[in-house]
C-alpha cells in the first residue's frame, strides 16, 4: 500500500513539473511573441521622397511639408535630389539605393518623363509603393498622383498674359527642359489660351536649362531675335529667377509684361518693383504633405483616390499681393528651416 502512495505521489509530481515547465515556456513563447509584436507595431515605416533638386525655395517647401507628415505618421523620411534639376541618372540611382536599403515607398518628382520610368519600374517589381508628386513619370505603376494640374496652371498663365493693357500682344516663352512632362503641359494650356485672342501676334518659344544663368542667356537670344516681343512667361522657380534678372539687367520692366512661376524672396521682391506682372504660385508644401501621408495610407492598406489630386495655384499680381490669402501662398518658404 505505501508503495502504491509513493507510486501516485511521484506520478503527481511529474505531472504537476511537466506542467509547470509547459507554462514556463509557453509563457516565455508569449513574452517573446509579445516583443516582436511591439516592435512591428513601434517599427517606423521607411519612404524616399526624391526630388528634381534639395536647394530651390519650391523643393525645400515640399521638405516641409513631408517632414511634418512623416512626424504625425511616424514614418522614416529620407529626403534627396540631385544638384540639377535635368539630372535623371542620379534619380536612377537614388531610386534603385532606396530599394537596396528597404525603403518601401517612394515618393517621386521626375527629372525626365521617359527616362526615369525603367527605374520607377523596377522599383515596383521589388515590391515598393510609388507615387508621384510635381512631375510625372511614364508609369503604370504608379498608385498616386499629387500636383498642380499643369494645363491649368498655363491656361492660368495665359490669362495673367491677356490682363495686358497692349492692343497688340507678341509673346516669348521660356520654358524649361522639353523631356519634363509638366513644363510641356503648362505651355500647352498657356497656348490654348493665348492663342484664342485676337490680341495675339507671335508666340516664340526657347527652351533651356533649370537654371538661372541659362534662363538669363535664353532670354537675352530671345529678345534680341524676336524684338517685338512685349509679354514674357515662364514656367518654374530657377528659370523665372533668370527671366528676371535678364530683364531687371536690361531694365525692361516697363516695356514687358511678364508672367513668372513660383514664389522666394527674390521673385516676389521683382513682383513688388516690377520686372514680374504676376506669379503663379503653387503648393509646394501640400505636394509634400499628402506624398509622404499617401505613402503611409498605401503601406498599411487604406485607399488612396485614384487618379491625380491637383493641389492648386494662386495668380498673384501687385495688386493683390498684399491679400492675406496671397501673403500666406507667397511666403510660404519662410516658414522653412
Amino acid at each position: 500500500m505505501k508503495k502504491n502512495k509513493r507510486k501516485l505521489a511521484g506520478i503527481f509530481i511529474l505531472l504537476f513539473t511537466g506542467i509547470l515547465l509547459t507554462g514556463i515556456v509557453s509563457c516565455s513563447r508569449l513574452e517573446k511573441n509579445g516583443h516582436e509584436n511591439q516592435e512591428r507595431t513601434t517599427q517606423k515605416r521607411k519612404v524616399a521622397m526624391i526630388t528634381k533638386s534639395t536647394t530651390s525655395a519650391f523643393f525645400k517647401s515640399v521638405y516641409s511639408g513631408a517632414n511634418a507628415a512623416s512626424t504625425a505618421y511616424n514614418m522614416e523620411l529620407l529626403f534627396e535630389g540631385p544638384d540639377n534639376e535635368e539630372d535623371y541618372q542620379t534619380q536612377n540611382e537614388m531610386i534603385g539605393k532606396a530599394v537596396e536599403e528597404g525603403y518601401e515607398a517612394i515618393v517621386l518628382s521626375a527629372a525626365d518623363y521617359n527616362a526615369n520610368a525603367e527605374a520607377i519600374d523596377e522599383a515596383a517589381e521589388a515590391g515598393v509603393k510609388i507615387i508621384v508628386i510635381d512631375s510625372d513619370v511614364n508609369s503604370d505603376n504608379v498608385l498616386c498622383r499629387l500636383g498642380t494640374d499643369n494645363y491649368n496652371a498655363g491656361c492660368v498663365a495665359g490669362e495673367a498674359v491677356l490682363a495686358s493693357d497692349e492692343e497688340k500682344l507678341n509673346i516669348g516663352i521660356v520654358n524649361f527642359e522639353r523631356n519634363t512632362e509638366n513644363g510641356q503641359e503648362r505651355e500647352r494650356g498657356f497656348r490654348d489660351i493665348v492663342e484664342k485672342d485676337s490680341r495675339v501676334g507671335l508666340v516664340e518659344t526657347i527652351n533651356v536649362l533649370s537654371t538661372i544663368e541659362d534662363a538669363k542667356e535664353g532670354t537675352w537670344k530671345l529678345l534680341k531675335k524676336y524684338p517685338q516681343i512685349n509679354a514674357v512667361v515662364t514656367f518654374n522657380e530657377w528659370t523665372s529667377l533668370g527671366v528676371g534678372y535678364a530683364i531687371q539687367e536690361k531694365e525692361l520692366g516697363e516695356k514687358l509684361h511678364v508672367v513668372a512661376f513660383d514664389s522666394n524672396i527674390v521673385s516676389v521682391g521683382m513682383l513688388e518693383s516690377g520686372e514680374v506682372d504676376a506669379l503663379i504660385v503653387q503648393n509646394p508644401y501640400a505636394m509634400g504633405y499628402l506624398g509622404v501621408e499617401s505613402a503611409y495610407k498605401l503601406l498599411n492598406g487604406i485607399s488612396v483616390k485614384k487618379g491625380k489630386v491637383d493641389t492648386s495655384v494662386m495668380c498673384v499680381t501687385r495688386e493683390n499681393m498684399y491679400d492675406d490669402e496671397c501673403q500666406k501662398a507667397l511666403f510660404a518658404f519662410e516658414t522653412i528651416k
